[in-house]
């Protein structure tokens, strides 16, 4: 026998289970599709899916890291600042590879400390506390006299020192805070070594420069920023660009020497770099929660450093700027060649090295014409003075 159904309405169109109770089943569906625990499961998928993109964009914000496994045992290693943020975490990692740091820091004690810290977490005992204040030249001498003393050879030189956004003060020998430090000083260090550095070709130069160039200028007549000085859009872009027109006029005097330059803007990172943050407390307390996520933490902040130093499909690029460990093109005022070239010159006399380069020779009207042609000579026929020569000489 056939269940029996009873006929809704008395029609016997439709007919359901013997039975079926609606208000029980419209209870149900209430239950299932606006009750509490459909609430619950929306909002739970809700979060997940919140967390998933803000965990994609910390790693976004991260960037790459450098996998690669390659050790540098023995190899000789120069790090400037490096006491804290990015540098310590460059010398942590460089350590942990076999590399022989040459710790070069302002202020001893923190170097010290920071340097007992990377050996205990290593078990490399090759890294020396080197005193060098990038704001005095006589400074930079007397680190390059010691440092020749005690080694022959430089693998790895990195130019990560620096200061940024500081009210405006001098160095030591006079010259505008951010550019001295910045620039300068590690104008005169790099020249110094270069001797060093080819003695261990091939070999290796990496600057640690900052996207903020995209904002300066070099200002050719007021290069000390006397007359308009801005803390972050003037002086220390105006420092930071130079630290690429460096690296570029390094790299094309370097050619076929098998010693590498580059430069990289590290991202914007956690550090210390930001202590002169001028501003009411409630927005620098601001400005430190909101950089637990929207900044990068410094072991993140040196990794394109560490892909420049170590990769070794990197040995033969020269002249690249890099940020998230990938090579970004430059803007024209980045990489104007008579900018750099004026630079290079100017950079010289403050620093008392004798030229790399003959001065550029003025022709009938007035401009200038000194540049060395393909066969090596100046545009006179006077032969051009060749980069070893000036090396031996700066030695």
């Amino acid at each position: 026998m056939s269940e029996a159904v009873t006929p809704i309405g008395g029609t016997g169109t439709t007919a359901l289970p013997a039975g079926f109770d609606p208000t029980a089943e419209a209870v149900e569906k209430t239950l299932c599709f606006r009750g509490f625990w459909a609430w619950f499961v929306l909002l739970l998928l809700i979060g997940i899916c919140v967390l998933f993109v803000m965990w994609l964009l910390r790693k976004c914000i991260l960037g790459p890291a450098y996998r690669k496994a390659n050790r540098i045992d023995g190899k000789v290693v120069i790090v400037t600042g490096c006491n804290t943020g990015i540098g310590k975490e460059t010398v942590l990692e460089l350590a942990r590879r076999g590399a022989k740091v040459y710790m070069a820091c302002r202020d001893p004690g923190r170097c010290e400390a920071a340097r007992i810290e990377i050996m205990d977490r290593t078990q490399n005992q090759q890294l020396f506390n080197r005193s060098l204040d990038l704001g005095s030249l006589e400074s930079v001498r007397n680190f390059v006299t010691r440092f020749k003393a005690e080694e022959s050879r430089l693998d790895l030189l990195i130019n990560n020192a620096g200061i940024m956004a500081c009210p405006r003060s001098l160095t030591a020998d006079g010259y505008e805070q951010q550019l001295g430090v910045n620039h300068l000083g590690h104008f005169l260090l790099t020249n110094l070594l270069l001797d060093r550095l080819k003695q261990a070709t091939p070999s290796r130069i990496v600057v640690v420069s900052s996207a903020a160039h995209l904002f300066g200028r070099i200002h050719r007549e007021d290069l000390m920023s006397e007359r308009n000085y801005g803390k972050f859009f003037g002086a220390y872009s105006q420092s930071k660009l130079a630290n690429i027109l460096f690296t570029r006029k390094l790299s094309a005097l370097l050619h076929g020497t098998g010693v590498t330059v580059n430069c990289c803007h590290p991202g914007v990172v956690r550090t210390e770099l930001n202590r002169h943050f001028a501003g009411p407390a409630w927005m620098k307390s601001a400005l430190q929660v909101v950089s637990l996520y929207f900044f990068k933490t410094p072991k993140a902040g040196a990794q394109t450093t560490l892909r420049l130093a170590l990769d070794p499909s990197l040995e033969g690029s020269t002249g690249g700027y890099y940020s998230d460990s990938m090579r970004f093109p430059l803007v024209p005022w980045a990489r104007n060649t008579d900018t750099a070239d004026w630079l290079w010159r100017e950079s010289e006399k403050l620093v008392g090295l004798p030229p790399i380069e003959p001065p550029p020779v003025q022709n009938g009207n007035g401009s200038a014409n000194g540049s060395a042609n393909g066969n090596g000579s100046t545009g006179t026929g006077t032969p051009a003075e060749t980069v070893d020569t000036v090396v031996v000489n700066r030695s």
